[in-house]
């Protein structure tokens, strides 16, 4: 069961991302931070790491260091120690897109269990938007992303990491939707 802790941590979120969109998108920021929770939650994920998924944008999304101090105030140093983990820069303006990617590849093997947990159902969520998107929009919709196509460089990476360290079943997902992504940038001529 989950505590009221969850239910502040749900709130925090809200305040945080209430005023921001998904990328090139007109939704809400919070539905993609409530859907990483309930995948971390139906992966066995315990409420630290359900909290941790609420949240682990936060760090880079909405204030950096400040903000992490404040998850750990609140939440702890477990909550705090996954959003930390799941923190690709704390930096504004955010350093070089493809430097910063790869450094976060080259850490997932050297993540916490629970750290990996949340990231991995992280980019899940965003790959399965990224292929609803693909199927209305076609490649139109890397515009949308700091690194344009080399997003897809990216998620077969990270499919390629988690498929290496886990967590399963969900790395395997993963697995199917970036190559699902993939068989269609190859049938759009990309």
């Amino acid at each position: 069961m989950l505590s009221p802790r969850f239910s502040a941590a749900l709130a925090f979120a809200a305040e945080l991302h209430g005023n921001q969109l998904r990328k090139g998108t007109s939704i809400p920021y919070v539905s993609h931070l409530l859907a990483v929770a309930s995948i971390v939650l139906e992966h066995g994920g315990s409420e630290d790491e359900a909290i941790a998924a609420l949240l682990h944008d936060a760090v880079e999304d909405q204030g950096g260091l400040p903000t992490l101090e404040r998850i750990r105030a609140r939440f702890g140093d477990a909550v705090a120690g996954i959003v930390a983990e799941c923190t690709d820069t704390h930096e504004d303006p955010k350093p070089a897109w493809r430097p910063r990617k790869e450094a976060y590849l080259a850490a997932i093997p050297h993540k916490s269990a629970g750290a990996r947990l949340v990231s991995c159902a992280d980019k899940l969520h965003n790959a399965r938007a990224i292929l609803a998107d693909f199927r209305r929009h076609g490649t139109a919709l890397w515009a949308r992303f700091s690194g344009g196509e080399q997003s897809a460089w990216y998620y077969r990476s990270l499919a390629d990491a988690f498929a290496a360290t886990g967590p399963q079943p969900l790395a395997a997902e993963l697995e199917r939707v970036v190559t699902e992504i993939e068989g269609l940038m190859a049938s759009s001529g990309d």
